[in-house]
């Protein structure tokens, strides 16, 4: 059953109706990570706040919507996190909570890997959603944000500028491009509903929007403004027939 009919049935009959619960599988940008501090030893501590992560902002439209119904909120986010270690935790960290839709948003970091390993990353994430079918989940594969496209000159740090560099090549290289294509044609094999926020950056883009000053970090991690994109785009998908 689709999720906005069990929320709207348990806001019709909050006792006769379970809690519809609703999980988030991603890396850094679905834990809810925004800015990123460099230490002394050539590492980085990262600015956490949740409360402007894509899944709290779209709990609170949800609540807008649907004042009387509680929906239980599952954030299994890990920044660097890849499809490789959503598989092994996915048991634990996802099904266990049995939820009734399950939002998943890979491929900034699998990215990394380069070309040669975008089969590993669709079969990965085909692994993923027959899991959560046979499970009984509904899901949503969300596409994630673009990367930056050049090393931001508000940039001091040399770590950072050398880690700006490298990400702004596999956006313009067409490596993310290709990671998305994939997961989307692993998404339509599966019948896994598709929300498409990897588009909107990119039509952003097209427009002569300067897209790397939309990331928080200025290197992959949107600002807390652009998190309410992915809230948006979410919603319009959950409402979809």
């Amino acid at each position: 059953m689709n999720i906005m009919t069990l929320i709207a049935k348990k806001s019709c009959d909050l006792h006769g109706n379970p809690t519809p619960t609703i999980a988030f599988l991603g890396d850094s940008v679905t834990q809810g990570c925004f800015g990123i501090h460099p230490t002394n030893d050539e590492s980085f501590e990262t600015e956490y706040d949740p409360t402007a992560a894509y899944h709290r902002y779209l709990a609170d439209m949800l609540a807008t919507l649907y004042p009387t119904a509680p929906v239980n909120i599952i954030n299994a986010g890990i920044g660097g996190d890849t499809t490789e270690g959503a598989l092994a935790r996915l048991e634990r960290d996802v099904i266990a909570h049995k939820p009734d839709l399950t939002v998943v948003c890979f491929g900034l970091n699998d990215c990394g890997n380069g070309a040669g390993w975008v089969d590993t990353y669709a079969a990965n994430l085909t692994k993923i959603f027959t899991a959560l079918k046979e499970a009984g989940s509904e899901i949503i594969f969300m596409t994630p944000n673009m990367m930056c496209t050049r090393a931001s000159s508000r940039i001091s740090n040399e770590v950072l500028l050398r880690v700006a560099g490298e990400l702004a090549e596999r956006q313009n290289n067409g490596t993310l491009d290709l990671y998305v294509d994939r997961a989307k044609e692993a998404a339509v094999a599966c019948g896994v509903r598709i929300c498409d926020v990897y588009a909107k950056w990119k039509r952003m883009a097209a427009c002569g929007i300067d897209t790397t000053n939309l990331l928080s970090n200025l290197v992959n991690h949107p600002t807390r403004e652009l998190n309410r994109l992915f809230a948006y785009s979410l919603l319009e998908c959950m409402m979809e027939e």
